[in-house]
């Protein structure tokens, strides 16, 4: 196993070179942490201004890690608030995945210590004419809703607070790791407004209709700890000193899924979530109908094959 680093050595892994950079390209179908392209032999730019291109980092590891992407948050002056150029930057990386089929799970984390997201950029907000507040929302729930329907494992590692939208955003991934000391709230109330990116369907699925009431009516922040209690995330772990102790739990959880079959893990992510969303007999069709996905594929029979000779099989999504 890769030796496990620090929030510095996280950072300094995005700090990727410009051959690193287009090797990076090549291999994600055209994503970076610069979202820079490869286009015959030239390097072009997706139309963010330079003032924000750094505003989300995405790293797709290699070697053994090969298939995990990391999606790092890098606002730090606005706490990772939800800005209208993140939310254009996370569209384009959703996207970027979903055609990706050598991916096969997504970290979501921040690389500002201290905070995953705090939100909505209020100060962004507050410069909004009212006709432009709803169709700003509208476009956050719809980025939400796209990160929840990516068809590989999502994992949140939050290391810091999570408050709002970026609750909102956790909510939507498949796992979240949160670090003992984290702070979590859906906390809109506070504002006089409600969750507005799935937090009030999400939330009541994640723990109970009634304690996603208590905490939303009373606009209640927890930290990690009680959060693991309420259900809210699968893992909490004592933080480290370079703040990163999520992060490096989400990975190791990455690691654990990166060699099952790939094809047999999304379409039990599929079947999953359409099953619970209606009653018995309908989602054990859907899972019927998920299960004769995998019986004609490659890897089925390498994991059969690899059991009958008692080795470690190699699957290729095939």
């Amino acid at each position: 196993m890769a030796v496990l680093v620090g929030r510095r050595a996280l950072l300094q892994a995005f700090r990727v070179h410009t051959a690193d950079r287009d090797s990076a390209c090549r291999i994600a179908a055209a994503t970076t942490c610069t979202r820079q392209y490869v286009l015959s032999g030239k390097a072009t730019t997706r139309g963010y201004s330079s003032d924000f291109k750094d505003d989300l980092r995405v790293r797709y590891l290699d070697g053994e890690d090969s298939g995990i992407v990391v999606v790092g948050i890098n606002r730090p002056k606005a706490k990772n608030a939800i800005s209208k150029n993140l939310v254009k930057m996370m569209f384009d990386t959703v996207e970027d995945i979903k055609k990706n089929n050598k991916v096969r799970s997504v970290i979501i984390c921040s690389l500002v210590p201290g905070i995953f997201c705090a939100g909505a950029d209020l100060k962004e907000r507050a410069k909004m004419h009212q006709s432009e507040v709803g169709p700003f929302v509208s476009k956050a729930r719809a980025l939400i809703t796209e990160l929840g329907n990516l068809p590989v494992p999502t994992i949140a590692a939050i290391d810091g607070a999570a408050l709002g939208g970026g609750l909102e955003m956790a909510l939507a991934c498949d796992i979240r790791i949160s670090s003992n000391n984290a702070k979590m709230g859906l906390v809109e109330t506070k504002l006089a407004i409600i969750p507005g990116a799935g937090g009030t369907q999400r939330l009541p699925r994640v723990i109970s209709v009634s304690l996603a009431k208590e905490l939303i009516f009373a606009a209640r922040v927890v930290d990690g700890t009680e959060a693991c209690r309420l259900g809210l995330v699968n893992h909490s772990v004592e933080q480290n000193e370079s703040g990163d102790a999520a992060y490096l739990r989400a990975l190791e959880l990455s690691r654990e899924i990166n060699p099952q079959g790939p094809i047999a893990v999304r379409m039990a992510k599929l079947a999953i979530n359409q099953g619970i969303e209606v009653d018995l007999s309908t989602g054990l069709a859907i899972e019927e109908a998920c299960y004769s996905q995998v019986i004609p594929t490659k890897d089925r029979l390498e994991g059969l094959a690899a059991f009958k000779e008692k080795r470690r099989p190699h699957f290729k999504g095939e």
